[in-house]
């Protein structure tokens, strides 16, 4: 518990925020590390999952094969890109390792989701004459949009918490907060910064969460319809419509 208080403490310490070095500028290095690696690995991996899964041919040897590179440590890919004169020391390296690691969780949920799709909706919609692009877009792509975001957001916390090893090769995030507590044996600093990316990775499965809520297309399709009938509520019923009266003839005098 010492641990903790001292580690809440540093947090709450304004000068541990500021400067060039300071928890404020970690974190912005780290959000934007996440954010491009994400960025990208979304970039390669979701095209070519969402077409294997549209034309049904060559997925599972794709999806092995990103598979099989959760085997190799990430630690391990990028020690030896920065031995490599393509790596070096910065950022690069880590990007290039983060990448790896995160496109086999979104090429395998994308594609699963893309398979998944209800298929007697999918030949009803080719029965009516719809284009690949058009099957692509309005019925595979709604109806696997949850498994997409689940990979989405799978491999966001990964790399959100991975990016903590951008430290090693000389980059910046919070690691480097973690590295230099280590330096210096201060142990309060630490576990400050192993909170700061714990809180991080749940901020960002939240909002993730969020927008999948927000933006999910199949969302306005399952609200339910309010039933007509004699049984239906007086405040539910359309109101029927009035007869005008007739006019009365003119009496003659």
């Amino acid at each position: 518990m010492g641990a903790m208080t001292d580690a809440f403490g540093w947090l709450l310490t304004g000068a541990n925020w500021a400067g060039a070095a300071g928890a404020g500028r970690r974190l912005g290095e780290h959000l934007f590390l996440t954010a491009v690696c994400l960025a990208v690995a979304c970039a390669i991996a979701l095209p070519v999952a969402l077409w294997l899964g549209h034309i049904g041919r060559g997925g599972a040897l794709a999806v092995n094969i990103s598979n099989a590179g959760r085997a190799v440590p990430t630690f391990a890919v990028l020690v030896l890109l920065t031995l490599t004169p393509l790596g070096g020391h910065g950022e690069l390296p880590t990007i290039i390792a983060l990448v790896l690691f995160a496109v086999p969780p979104l090429l395998t949920n994308a594609y699963v989701g893309m398979r998944e799709a209800d298929r007697d909706v999918v030949e009803a919609a080719r029965g009516m004459g719809m284009s690949g692009r058009q099957l692509l877009a309005r019925v595979e792509l709604p109806l696997a949009f949850p498994l997409i975001m689940t990979g989405i957001r799978s491999a966001a916390v990964q790399v959100v918490a991975t990016a903590t090893l951008a430290a090693l090769p000389g980059g910046g995030g919070l690691g480097r907060i973690i590295t230099a507590g280590f330096n210096t044996y201060n142990t309060p600093q630490v576990v400050a910064g192993a909170i700061l990316v714990a809180v991080l990775a749940l901020l960002v499965e939240a909002l993730l969460a969020l927008a999948q809520w927000r933006f999910d297309p199949m969302r306005r399709r399952r609200r339910p319809v309010p039933p007509r009938g004699p049984g239906v509520p007086r405040r539910l019923r359309m109101p029927a419509a009035r007869a005008r009266p007739r006019p009365e003839p003119a009496r003659r005098p």
